[in-house]
């Protein structure tokens, strides 16, 4: 199953502040594990929000909002790609993970919809 392992934003990666190196060297041997587990396919971080733009949808009609955007723990700040066999793996490989912020941070993870998802539909 795939999963998007998601960090949430906090009001320091908000404001910018980057990682320190103990923290970018932890993050970088973690991101290591689990390559060499062929567990991730892709990951990033996000810069803040203030350099973000949404677009609303409504009927025809697009409209553009520039950041930076409201509830700083709504927001995420980077995220990873896995292939894991069960959400119970995903789990067990983000409680290995460092803390990607300074302070207290959160990590949400969430399963890509499949093609059998839809199969009542199609």
């Amino acid at each position: 199953m795939r999963v998007m392992v998601m960090v949430k934003a906090t009001e320091d990666s908000e404001t910018g502040i980057m990682p320190t190196a103990a923290q970018l060297a932890a993050m970088g041997e973690f991101n290591e594990q689990l390559q060499q587990a062929g567990i991730m396919i892709t990951g990033d971080g996000l810069k803040p929000s203030k350099l973000g733009k949404r677009i609303a949808f409504d009927g025809t009609d697009r409209r553009v909002i520039d950041g930076p955007f409201p509830q700083t723990r709504e927001l995420v700040a980077g995220y990873w790609i896995w292939e894991v066999e069960t959400m119970e793996d995903a789990i067990a490989w983000v409680k290995r993970c460092p803390n990607p912020m300074p302070g207290p941070s959160e990590i949400e993870i969430r399963p890509f919809y499949e093609m059998a998802d839809f199969a009542d539909i199609v």
